[in-house]
Order: C-alpha cells, then structure tokens, then sequence
C-alpha cells in the first residue's frame, strides 16, 4: 500500500529535497505540494492525501491554524509538523492543533521515512523524547491541579489505563511501558486503544497533551 504524502512548506528548495527522498522509496508517493496553508487546504479538497508533511512558519495561513483545519474534518489526513527547532512554540501548538507529531527539518533521511510510515500506522508517537521534552518546556503554561478540573473522563479509566497513560506521557514506547510494567506488547497497546476510545482521543500525542494539561503529569514527566 502506497502512502500517498502531501509537501507543505514556503521553500521550494525543501520540498525539492523532501520529494527526491521521498520518491526513492516503494511505498511512498508525493501526491500533492503547496507553498502555505491556504493552497494545503485547496490541494487537499482535490487530492486524497494519507500523511500531510506541515512546515509551521508560512505566509497567509501558518502550519498551526492549516493543521487545525484539516485535523477537523471528516476522515482527515495525518499531519507531520516540521520545525527548524527542537523547542518550538510552534510545535507544541501544532500537536494540540491535532498533529500527530513533529521533526526537526534537518532530521536524517532514515527518521524523516520511519517518522512517516509511524504516523501513517497510528502506532507511535513520533520522536516522543522530544515530544516530552517540548511539553515539560510548555507544562509550565498549562492549566494543572487546582487550576482548572481534571478531565472528567479520566474517571473511566481502570487504575492500569491510568498507569499506562502516565507512561505513554513520559514520551515511552508500547515495548518501554511493556518492559516497565511487565506486560506484553500487546497487551499495552490494548490499553492505549482503550484510553483512546475511553477518553476520545485521536492519537498518543493528544493522550501526553491531556496527561499534562489535567495534571496527571507533572513537567519533568512524574505522574
């Protein structure tokens, strides 16, 4: 199965490079490229496009509100923020926006491809040391404890979904929390999909999101 990719970003020279990588491999397809927010939005009304590669910093409409946009309609694509720097705003707003993850541009090829065919499987969080460390930078602006109530769904979960959630916000993998909790992999990945569903969650990356603004975690990455 081809994973048909869509290239968003304001240098042309980036998505030539983007494109070339891409191009090499079986399973991937460029299907569609555009120069900012505005002409993504108008290439994905005629395209059917699996994995969207989003630069956040464009004229006309920035990658954050365009990854709002697309992540809220029906069956929408997955969306791949990229960003210039490990610490960006940009990206955290991004995945709140309901990206399911980012990359630094200057990211490896091999990381780039692995990056893309994770999001496509819904399986992973991508790069989730740096999604934690991006968030235990951002958590402190976050509403926590006292600040606001948690999330009233977290009520649902069983004392294990708890604990897994806790994990899968640390930025671990389904063999890490595995490992830690001594569960099969399988079993862990039963769980998250119960979270997800439970707290109607599109992917991990809203799971470590939510974790944080409820206060289950904690920055620093303690539950």
């Amino acid at each position: 199965m081809t994973i048909r990719v869509m290239l968003v970003d304001d240098q042309v020279l980036l998505r030539t490079g983007f494109r070339m990588v891409l191009a090499a491999q079986p399973d991937m397809e460029v299907v569609a490229e555009a120069g900012d927010g505005v002409e993504a939005l108008q290439e994905l009304r005629a395209t059917a496009v699996d994995v969207v590669l989003m630069d956040v910093r464009m004229p006309k409409l920035d990658g954050v509100e365009a990854t709002r946009r697309i992540c809220a309609q029906p069956d929408p694509p997955k969306v791949l923020i990229l960003t210039t720097f490990d610490l960006d705003e940009y990206a955290f707003s991004g995945l709140k926006a309901g990206a399911s993850g980012f990359m630094l541009k200057d990211v490896p090829p091999g990381d780039l491809l692995a990056a893309i065919r994770a999001v496509h499987s819904g399986d992973a969080v991508v790069a989730p040391s740096t999604t934690r460390r991006l968030l235990d930078r951002f958590a402190p602006m976050l509403p926590t404890g006292g600040g606001r109530p948690r999330h009233k769904e977290l009520e649902r979960l069983t004392e294990r979904e708890r604990e897994v959630m806790v994990l899968v916000a640390q930025g671990m993998s389904n063999g890490e929390i595995a490992a830690r909790l001594v569960l099969s992999e399988a079993t862990v990945k039963t769980h998250v999909g119960r979270i997800l569903t439970k707290l109607g969650l599109r992917d991990r990356v809203q799971v470590v999101v939510l974790a944080y603004e409820t206060g289950l975690v904690r920055a620093g990455g303690h539950g």
